[in-house]
């Protein structure tokens, strides 16, 4: 299976003023650039938004304070949102995504089988209302990457209909 490295198809832009939108922190870094005239102390945050009903978003973003930094970020999550297809409360198929040097094998999973992912990526699944799920991060661990890869992912999921026609499409 060939890693999926961006959207394909249509994103629709999800208006997040009707979603009940719960958010995450991932994670604040301090991050420095170094100038000319010494260290400029700057923070940066993680931030997942998700309505755990197949929409959610992540989303980075800089500032020169931690609060700054994490309103910054959920608004930028917020306005990256995606819809995910849901099978009852897992995937309706297997997807391989890669962002950066970060890869993420998403498999279904029967039910009460749980949530079997890393944190971060545990984190972006459980706020789109993903309750089943088997995962493998492979590659780089980066936190950024990882949650973005997550995202591909998701949003190159297919509908449980458009995958069965499909696949008759295929078989004869």
């Amino acid at each position: 299976m060939k890693a999926v490295t961006k959207v394909i198809g249509e994103k629709a832009k999800i208006d997040p003023s009707g979603l009940e939108i719960n958010e995450k922190l991932l994670a604040i870094d301090r991050i420095t650039k170094v100038v000319k005239g010494g260290r400029r102390l700057r923070y940066r945050a993680l931030v997942v938004v998700g309505d755990g009903n197949g929409h959610v978003g992540v989303g980075s973003s800089k500032a020169i304070g931690v609060p700054e930094a994490i309103r910054k970020a959920n608004t930028a999550a917020q306005n990256e949102l995606i819809e995910v297809p849901l099978a009852d409360s897992t995937i309706p198929h297997e997807v391989l995504a890669k962002f950066g040097a970060s890869k993420i094998l998403l498999r279904p999973a029967a039910p009460g089988a749980g949530l079997i992912a890393n944190s971060t990526v545990k984190a972006v699944l459980e706020l789109a209302g993903i309750e089943d799920i088997l995962s493998k991060s492979l590659g780089s661990s980066n936190r950024i990457n990882t949650a973005k890869a997550t995202i591909i992912a998701l949003a190159n999921l297919r509908k449980p209909e458009k995958v069965v026609k499909d696949e008759q499409n295929e078989t004869g």
